[in-house]
């Protein structure tokens, strides 16, 4: 594979710098509970737990009105 030219490598920083890294632990059988669900939804495992929390934060929301 090619090396990235340095625009490239600029490009990239700067999408990357958009976003905050936020690592969870768990145990790898459940993190392969949830790779396996989010697999059967059609997302990623990154783009599952976004979802996850987005829902959770609207539903805790609307019960705090």
């Amino acid at each position: 594979m090619p090396e990235k030219t340095e625009a490239q490598k600029r490009a990239q920083k700067n999408y990357m710098d958009k976003f905050a890294i936020a690592r969870v632990r768990m145990e790898k059988s459940r993190y392969e509970d949830i790779q396996a669900h989010a697999a059967a939804q059609g997302e990623s495992v990154n783009g599952f737990i976004n979802r996850a929390i987005s829902e959770t934060m609207e539903r805790d929301e609307a019960a705090q009105q």
